[in-house]
């Protein structure tokens, strides 16, 4: 144990610096002596202060560091260790990068414990206010102005960045939890609930092999570009009606799913159009490979369907609202999903105004007062009693 401090610190003037130095001990009862950069007696004090903040609280040497570390280090280190594969998926790695290349443009130079709310909310409305430019042979073309949308995932990237810069004590605070985010994004990851009679119409409009996918995942809740389009053919069991994902996004993925009879029937009528090769769903472009995207299958089949635009992954939390409309028990469905979080259910499984208008018929409004169902039994000493009849 290091011994009793006698004295905090001071703050004074060194010879031959315009500026006030601090001289203080830290845990160890070494003494420190470093420059404030500043001519203000005040702004040195404050400083004195949160020095020995930092060393009663054991996080000296974290600050230190932090005040030489640069938001441009920060952001590559980010990048190398938190953003790459196996920690998160290739394609959010990818968003990352282009997230922090703007984010560079604007605190790569400022040092980290430097880019507080103020700096941060100028940024995002300043970003706000940008058109987007798309590079052509002539020079640059500006067109509208970037989405809100846009912005908002790069703000949700700079949270995750300087979380895990609290994590590590680089900072005491994340500054974006001070910042509003676009209000408008309050619903942009509500999924889109396919209707069984909407289903039918894009599987009339779509090619056999999207046709046999929108089966599979409305029927199952695979995941489209993890456990989907990567499938082979010796991972699917006809006999028994299982299938078998041996790799996915989360471990709770990595399982056995029974299959229903119109998934059966759109494995079996896939397994018949999809050749020879080792993959249900094989590449036209690589022989070897298989299916990358079905984007643009999937939007010609809903313009040929005439239905307004989702995302394929939609059917996944069509698939989780199919399962509790039915009757399904919530621990079950999260369990048919193969997640590990049970707060996750309430993104894919949504109950819709016709399904609430159904349940609000089933209201008994003469409940405990039905002739010959409840009544009123008393006994000698006993007070009254509700009891079904027999």
């Amino acid at each position: 144990m290091s011994r009793p401090i006698a004295h905090d610190g001071v703050v004074y003037r060194r010879k031959g610096s315009k500026f006030w130095w601090l001289s203080y001990r830290d845990r160890a009862g070494q003494r420190q002596r470093e420059s404030t950069s500043t001519e203000n007696w005040q702004q040195a004090q404050r400083m004195l202060r949160a020095r020995l903040e930092a060393r009663d609280g054991n996080v000296l040497q974290v600050v230190r560091k932090a005040e030489n570390l640069s938001f441009g280090e920060w952001a590559d280190f980010f990048l190398e260790n938190y953003s790459k594969p196996p920690l998160r998926q290739p394609g959010t790695h990818n968003a990352n990068l282009r997230c922090v290349q703007h984010l560079k443009k604007a605190f790569a130079t400022r040092r980290l414990v430097d880019v507080g709310p103020d700096e941060i909310d100028l940024y995002l409305r300043e970003r706000l206010r940008r058109r987007v430019k798309i590079r052509t042979r002539k020079g640059y073309r500006e067109q509208g102005l970037i989405k809100a949308t846009t912005v908002h995932q790069e703000m949700r990237v700079l949270r995750r960045m300087l979380n895990v810069a609290v994590r590590k004590r680089l900072l005491a605070a994340n500054p974006c939890a001070m910042v509003e985010f676009p209000v408008a994004l309050k619903g942009m990851f509500r999924p889109h609930y396919v209707t069984w009679s909407e289903q039918q119409t894009i599987e009339k409009n779509a090619m056999p092999h999207l046709r046999n996918a929108i089966r599979i995942i409305a029927e199952t809740g695979l995941r489209v570009k993890k456990e989907l389009l990567p499938m082979k053919k010796d991972e699917i069991d006809f006999l028994n009606g299982v299938l078998w994902i041996p790799d996915s996004k989360t471990p709770n993925g990595v399982a056995e799913i029974p299959l229903t009879k119109f998934a059966l029937e759109a494995f079996q009528h896939q397994l018949t159009i999809c050749g020879n090769g080792e993959f249900l769903f094989p590449s036209d472009l690589n022989r070897k490979g298989h299916l990358r995207s079905l984007r643009t299958a999937r939007r010609k089949a809903l313009k040929r369907a005439g239905i307004p635009y989702f995302r394929l992954y939609d059917l996944r939390s069509t698939y989780a609202t199919r399962l509790s409309a039915g009757g399904v028990a919530d621990e079950w469905v999260i369990q048919m999903l193969r997640q590990g979080d049970s707060q996750v259910f309430k993104k894919y499984s949504q109950m819709k105004l016709q399904m609430k208008r159904e349940a609000l018929d089933k209201i008994n409004r003469r409940a405990n007062e039905m002739s010959g169902v409840l009544t009123q039994q008393r006994s000698g000493d006993r007070s009254f009693d509700t009891v079904l009849t027999q």
